[in-house]
């Protein structure tokens, strides 16, 4: 009997086949590249988490399985319905150090957070500080407004608590790295807030600085607006 030779389509089909299982167990034993895997925030940043993080900005309930799945601590308010700004989504993260203290802010808003203390903020401190992050200041969360406050157009994803505006964060030694003082500098300081801005924008639908405009100069705006692909980051 002749062998089959590489371009017989018994062949092929068994080529084909073994890729295909060689491309499964590549992607089980790394999550954070499937697609198709579901998203755990205690794995390594993958080709998939901006996509699967994305998912979550319409979807609280899968949002809220996913921090559960990561051993995320959480606390879920009732929605507040009333008023002009409705805010059906409310989540808090308690262990997260915020200061004033963790305020409610949508899931996904949340998630992303954790995502970014972990990959953003801490290792940009370890490397161009050498020295913790104990604390992240920030201007809040909820705000019922439109964009810039003005009395018409678009609200603002503060309006249902899906934004936070970071001004500061507050190192293990006491010191203080302020967005509105250190952002135009030239030292470890300035290269830390550039760095920090720059990885929220693998995890945030959008991320603004002083290099967008004045109203955003003493804060960087986080929130995660839905958005078709990608982020704005300015």
């Amino acid at each position: 009997m002749r062998p089959l030779s590489f371009d017989h389509p018994a062949m092929l089909a068994l080529i084909v086949l073994a890729l295909g299982l060689s491309v499964k167990g590549w992607l089980d034993a790394h999550p954070e590249h499937n697609p198709w895997a579901p998203l755990d925030l205690r794995d390594p940043p993958g080709w998939a988490t901006e996509r699967k993080l994305a998912s979550l900005r319409g979807d609280p309930a899968e949002c809220r399985a996913v921090l559960a799945r990561s051993g995320v601590r959480f606390t879920t308010l009732d929605p507040a319905v009333g008023g002009t700004c409705p805010r059906p989504d409310r989540t808090v993260l308690p262990n997260y150090p915020l200061s004033p203290k963790a305020p409610p802010m949508t899931c996904a808003l949340a998630a992303g957070l954790e995502l970014w203390l972990r990959d953003g903020v801490r290792p940009a401190a370890a490397e161009l500080l050498g020295i913790r992050v104990v604390r992240v200041e920030h201007f809040g969360t909820f705000s019922c407004r439109r964009l810039y406050g003005r009395a018409e157009g678009r609200w603002s994803e503060h309006a249902t608590g899906n934004a936070i505006d970071i001004a500061a964060f507050v190192l293990a030694d006491g010191r203080r790295i302020s967005v509105l003082r250190d952002w135009h500098g030239t030292g470890a300081d300035a290269a830390f807030l550039h760095r920090v801005r720059d990885q929220g924008c693998k995890v945030f639908g959008t991320v603004l600085g002083p290099d967008y405009n004045a109203a955003h100069r003493d804060h960087l705006h986080l929130d995660q607006q839905a958005r078709g692909f990608g982020s704005v980051c300015r």
